[in-house]
């Protein structure tokens, strides 16, 4: 891992558009709890197919027009060139200088997905379109995509995304510090020399976790899956232990040369902020 050390570190919380006004709201109120942290951005999701494209450019917009800097996600599935084009100049015109490019999440009863099949044709045409007006963050998965046939075909997949212009990374989540660390190694190995920035999932919830997990291809390890078991019913004896677990991963991350941390808060302040102040009291 030692050629993540030589990029600076950079911090930044992820949230998706909220579906109401108490969702708008209840997000604001996080955005402002979070900002006192002072991250690098947000991101803001963007939902399967294009289901949330509005959302995510009114949320983006009303972040960074609260002086923050925010990053849209912009996704594959469901995307033409004309209305991917229009979020671009739009971005543009609201001072937006980050994108995270994917592919994204196919939409049951979908079955073709745009005219971009993969992300790296998505980040090829920011470039063509904007040049180096948008940093670009590309998805990477320690742990692999769920739908690779193989590792090396899936490395070989991101390493398209980032000799096509990506200029960072951001991992899954995951809570197996080797499945990092030997990711970016391999990285290394062909010549890959971008952050790679681990994405953290604090755990609030087994059930949901699990589910997420699931879907995603995200490994709960066996110890843990047990450990949070056996809380049953007991939610703040698991939030608790579930915060010194993600605490302590983070630790490792850093330690180990990390460069940075993105958080998936699920829009809540709280278990983000926590294990924040656990890291910077130990």
């Amino acid at each position: 891992m030692n050629s993540q050390n030589q990029f600076p570190r950079n911090f930044s919380f992820e949230f998706f558009p909220p579906k109401s006004p108490e969702g708008a709201e209840k997000l604001r109120a996080t955005r402002d709890e979070l900002r006192k942290l002072n991250p690098s951005f947000f991101s803001v999701t963007f939902g399967a197919g294009g289901s949330t494209q509005q959302g995510t450019l009114d949320t983006v917009v009303e972040i960074q027009k609260a002086g923050l800097n925010a990053a849209p996600h912009l996704s594959c599935i469901g995307s033409t060139k004309e209305n991917i084009r229009a979020l671009l100049q739009k971005y543009k015109e609201n001072g937006i200088r980050r994108i995270v490019a994917l592919r994204g999440d196919m939409p049951s009863g979908m079955r073709e997905a745009g005219e971009f099949g993969h992300a790296n044709e998505l980040v090829s045409f920011i470039r063509a379109e904007t040049a180096r007006h948008f940093h670009i963050e590309v998805a990477a998965y320690p742990e692999f995509h769920p739908q690779a046939t193989t590792a090396t075909k899936d490395l070989q997949n991101f390493k398209r995304k980032v000799d096509a212009g990506a200029d960072s990374a951001i991992t899954q989540y995951f809570y197996n510090l080797d499945a990092y660390s030997r990711f970016v190694d391999d990285c290394e190995h062909l010549g890959i020399n971008i952050p790679i920035v681990p994405g953290i999932m604090p755990i609030t919830n087994y059930h949901q976790l699990a589910r997420f997990s699931d879907a995603c291809g995200a490994e709960i390890p066996r110890w843990l899956r047990k450990r949070l078991e056996a809380f049953g019913d007991d939610l703040n004896s698991l939030r608790d232990f579930g915060a010194d677990v993600v605490t302590h991963l983070c630790e490792q991350l850093l330690a180990a040369g990390a460069p940075g941390l993105h958080f998936y808060t699920m829009n809540q302040a709280g278990p983000t902020t926590g294990i924040w102040r656990s890291l910077n009291a130990r």
